[in-house]
């Protein structure tokens, strides 16, 4: 026999492909050349568990629930009150304070004349914003209330033509202000001659949205009556077509009957006169249509009303409602079959939500007339054509102003204005001599709203007479642009685009309740019939610029034609002179009496 440990070969070759698999997590085998890889580390260790989850009750939840006021939420979300940047921040707040001065001074029947002063304060990236009027000033005890708590005012609730609708802008302003500075407010007021004029120094209480007056005192105002705000704030300045110069000017031109001064940052000075004595006419604060009206609205109406039946009740709480028109739709209520018998004598605080379904179903399927429109004030053609040629210089200017219309039972009026062509550019007239020449600018613009002749057109959109100047491409009057076919009028227009040609429109919709897309009121919400009466207005007004147009043309043709020839008379007078013998004096005499024929005689 053999000794196994003397013949290794037989074992050796059977454990060798043992041993290699039991190293093979430490080296790899690797190819002639190559290094071999390093031993991967070793495994880390597994980590602890997670501690269990505390669980909450319901008890320690509400314990942590409180209620938030308007005032705390708009510090956290100032950017849906248009405070977003310092450059808007210093637009809107100028804004917000003329409007509330101009729906004063118009509201007491006063000609507005509002000054508006910016003004760099002693710290870095900080101004300070004085807009003062000749309003009816405002009462000791309102003052607070105005200006320190956020949803107070007089126009909510009330169906009426007005600049301001929800009671926040200038409280807004005031507290960014305190956010960006840690400064109160000044205010100084005097409602009348009679009264003294009172400063306050106020900030907001954000946590109980409640005015906190730290100041108040009598002073000397050199004014008979009015107001002054002043707000210092973290802002920036600059000029622009969405600056405050834009705005003001614009405001200018929607409000004839304004007299305006503003000094900018640098002290330079600038004033839009008036140019007419008339004010607005004074609206009519109307009821709620029917057709506006939405379920939950209406039973909440039914709860609170003090009317004793529901034929009175319809009456009385609504526009355009008269019995015969109640008697109508509380018989089509009726013949639903809800369950409970609506008749005219019906109580309506005790009428059930099914019957108060039935009651909206009615009243829709009813025909009402439209409200009265004697709620809304529009510019008019002819002062919009004034406030164009005022502070807009351009070749031609047209007007239209569509009848009321309604949308979602609110009434509302469209008005559109368009300046084309630059003075100075290809623009010609006829003088009375009847020769064509260029049309000639007649003073400096520095900010011009005229689009160039290879640009696209600028829009001039308005609401109650104040000036939109962000969220141009969220806005129904953008789209309204957009969707009007400007090729029927001469223009070139991108699909899908503004036209292009140097021309600015104006477009102001005047109603009781603007629809706007957000608190900032920056946008006009797309309703089609909004979007209707705006292409109506731009189609009559296209039709006058297209006739225009057209009649430039021929005027330019014309023109051309007129100065070929007239290079030719010189020459003709030589040779007439040649052949009729004539003096120098005669010779130009001729040329001037020819030149007098082609001017004069030329049909185009």
């Amino acid at each position: 026999m053999t000794d196994d440990s003397a013949t290794p070969g037989l074992f050796d070759a059977l454990e060798a492909p043992i041993e290699a698999s039991s190293v093979s997590t430490q080296k790899k085998t690797t190819k002639r050349g190559t290094k071999a890889a390093e031993p991967k580390a070793a495994a880390p260790k597994a980590a602890a568990a997670p501690a269990p989850r505390k669980r909450r009750s319901a008890e320690d939840m509400a314990a942590t629930q409180r209620e938030i006021s308007v005032s705390e939420f708009f510090t956290k979300n100032r950017h849906l009150l248009g405070f977003d940047s310092p450059l808007k921040a210093l637009l809107t707040t100028v804004k917000e304070a003329v409007d509330n001065s101009m729906d004063a001074c118009e509201e007491a029947g006063i000609l507005p004349e509002i000054s508006v002063e910016i003004s760099a304060a002693e710290e870095e990236n900080r101004f300070r914003v004085c807009v003062e009027d000749n309003g009816p000033g405002i009462v000791r005890e309102q003052v607070g209330k105005i200006f320190g708590k956020l949803l107070y005012g007089s126009k909510f609730h009330k169906l009426s033509q007005t600049r301001g609708q929800q009671g926040i802008g200038i409280a807004a302003a005031g507290m960014y202000g305190q956010l960006t500075t840690g400064k109160s407010v000044r205010v100084v007021s005097r409602p009348g001659k009679r009264a003294k004029a009172t400063e306050f120094l106020l900030s907001i209480d954000t946590a109980k949205n409640k005015p906190e007056i730290h100041h108040e005192a009598t002073v000397e105002w050199e004014h008979g009556h009015g107001t002054r705000v002043e707000i210092e704030m973290e802002a920036k300045y600059q000029k622009g077509l969405r600056s405050v110069d834009m705005y003001l000017k614009q405001t200018a031109i929607a409000n004839p009957h304004l007299t305006l001064h503003f000094t900018d940052p640098g002290g330079e000075q600038v004033t839009y006169e008036r140019n007419t004595k008339e004010m607005p006419p004074e609206t009519v604060e109307i009821k709620p249509h029917p057709h506006g009206v939405e379920l939950g609205r209406l039973i909440a109406m039914l709860k609170s009303t003090q009317s004793r039946s529901l034929s009175a009740f319809l009456q009385d709480e609504f526009s355009r409602v008269g019995a015969k028109v109640a008697k109508d739709i509380v018989t089509k209520a009726a013949a639903a079959k809800t369950g409970q018998t609506l008749t005219v004598k019906s109580y309506p605080s005790r009428i059930a939500r099914e019957e108060a379904t039935a009651l909206h179903k009615a009243i829709n399927e009813t025909k009402i007339s439209n409200p009265s429109t004697d709620c809304i004030a529009p510019i008019g053609e002819d002062l919009v054509l004034a406030g164009l040629k005022k502070e807009i210089e351009a070749d031609f200017y047209a007007a239209s102003t569509r009848p009321p219309a309604v949308y979602r039972g609110n009434p509302f009026q469209i008005e559109v204005g368009i300046a084309y062509g630059k003075p100075g550019g290809v623009g010609l007239e006829v003088t009375d001599e009847g020769r064509i020449r260029k049309k000639a600018t007649s003073r400096d613009v520095v900010e011009d709203l005229v689009a160039g002749a290879d640009e696209p057109i600028r829009v001039l959109r308005f609401a109650n007479r104040v000036p939109l100047l962000h969220q141009q491409s969220a806005c129904a009057v953008t789209k309204g642009v957009i969707l009007t076919n400007w090729k029927s009028y001469g223009l070139t227009q991108p699909r899908g685009a503004l036209p292009i040609g140097p021309m600015a429109v104006l477009i102001h919709i005047a109603s009781v309740w603007v629809p706007f897309t957000s608190e900032s009121k920056e946008a006009i919400a797309s309703y089609p019939e909004i979007l209707k009466e705006i292409r109506l207005a731009l189609q009559d007004c296209g039709r006058k610029l297209g006739t225009y147009i057209r009649k430039g043309k021929r005027l330019k043709r014309e023109f051309d034609k007129r100065n070929y020839i007239e290079k030719y008379i010189p020459h003709i007078g030589i040779a007439l002179q040649e052949i009729l013998d004539l003096t120098n004096v005669e010779r130009d005499g001729t040329v001037e009496t020819l030149e007098d024929v082609l001017h004069k005689s030329r049909k185009f």
